[in-house]
């Protein structure tokens, strides 16, 4: 039998079939540049604390780009690491009560480093299945056994941690991307410390939201600083500037300098986002009582959506998450905020792992009360059929 050989046309024919499939199912992706202003009012950025656009965090971009530079230049172990970049990481540290932290280029490279650097063959990795997709791969480029628990569930984590017997650790979000729910980090902890494991927390949505100051779900819990804990963190929502970071145990940090391949081979964060992601920390230190604005801001929307008969998740912290009846639906939905001149977040399969679409608001501390009710307004005229249970 004579094999065909594709022709360079023929190439990547299969992504017509695969494109073909995702219309049908109503989950292309698209992008959509916005303008540097615009007239809608935003709940669909990740920008809690109004952050972003704040004089003192534009002015640490730009005062950090003017003296280091647009680029880091290099990667962190040559040319990457400026003094901005030392005091950022000593400033986090201190202000979320770790003893020591490192700064990456994302949130993303965050989660990659800590999980492949602190796991090898033989080693058990129990990741929630909630947990975002950064560490989903960080667990499937770990080469260790990785066990994916039942949501937000400390025994299933107790007993697959104590059926292993050996090195291991457990990581989890702080707060889910997609409901908005609060992981159980005491009880997770406890099954950490009962079985001699890790714990490790990606704190991306509750730092700046949760804790005394907005210093974050591990603080709140009266875990920050343990020694069996590390933290990771994105400065790309509260902080209104962009990186990720790692904090804990001084050795821990080490060992990833040395050993994080997410660190070793990637450029440094851009000086810019590192001035403006300091700025920002030291904004909230001042001004504190923006993390209990966000929460309360969260807190009216679900009341709010639900009393008007949609069906949302109670938010631990700033998300909050509403069920729509199909991806399509929720395609559309948001696409007619954006028309009525409301921008929200859309998730869909596969972002969303009980594969049921929603509408995603994120609150703002920024937010006033008349924006809070014309939100709600616009969600609700724009709700397609079905989406209440009224």
């Amino acid at each position: 039998m004579t094999q065909h050989t594709p022709q360079p046309e023929d190439v990547f024919a299969w992504i017509d079939g695969a494109e073909r499939a995702r219309e049908q199912a109503g989950l292309v992706r698209t992008l959509r540049p916005r303008p540097a202003s615009s007239s809608l009012l935003d709940l669909a950025s990740n920008d809690y604390l109004g952050l972003s656009r704040h004089p003192e965090t534009v002015r640490g971009a730009c005062e950090a780009a003017e003296r280091w530079g647009a680029g880091a230049t290099g990667s962190r172990l040559v040319t990457g690491t400026t003094e901005l970049h030392t005091e950022l990481e000593r400033e986090l540290a201190d202000f979320a009560g770790f003893e020591a932290a490192l700064v990456l280029s994302s949130g993303y490279a965050a989660n990659l480093a800590v999980v492949t650097a602190l796991s090898e063959r033989g080693t058990l990795v129990v990741s929630d299945a909630g947990n975002h997709a950064s560490i989903v791969d960080g667990c499937r480029l770990s080469r260790a056994e990785v066990a994916v628990t039942p949501h937000s569930d400390p025994e299933p984590v107790r007993k697959t941690l104590a059926a292993h017997g050996g090195r291991a650790l457990l990581v989890t979000d702080s707060v889910f991307s997609v409901d908005g729910d609060a992981a159980p980090l005491a009880e997770y902890a406890a099954a950490c410390r009962a079985e001699g494991a890790a714990l490790v927390v990606d704190d991306a949505h509750g730092l700046g939201v949760l804790g005394e100051g907005g210093r974050g779900a591990l603080h709140a819990a009266g875990l920050a600083g343990a020694p069996g804990v590390v933290a990771t963190m994105t400065l790309s929502k509260s902080l209104g500037s962009q990186g990720g970071a790692v904090l804990g145990p001084a050795k821990v940090i080490r060992h990833l300098v040395n050993t994080a391949r997410a660190f070793i081979f990637d450029t440094g964060l851009a000086p810019a986002a590192a001035g403006a992601a300091l700025a920002g920390l030291r904004l909230l230190r001042r001004e504190p009582e923006r993390a209990a604005r966000v929460r309360e801001v969260a807190a009216e929307l679900y009341e709010r959506l639900t009393a008007s008969g949609l069906t949302a998740a109670r938010p631990d912290a700033a998300v909050v998450s509403v069920r729509a009846p199909s991806a399509s639906a929720a395609l559309r939905w948001a696409a007619d905020c954006r028309e009525a001149g409301l921008s929200v977040g859309c998730f869909r399969p596969p972002s969303v792992p009980d594969g049921i679409s929603r509408l995603r608001l994120t609150a703002r501390a920024d937010l006033t009360g008349d924006e809070i009710v014309r939100a709600v307004g616009t969600v609700l005229r724009t709700a397609p059929a079905g989406a209440t249970d009224r």
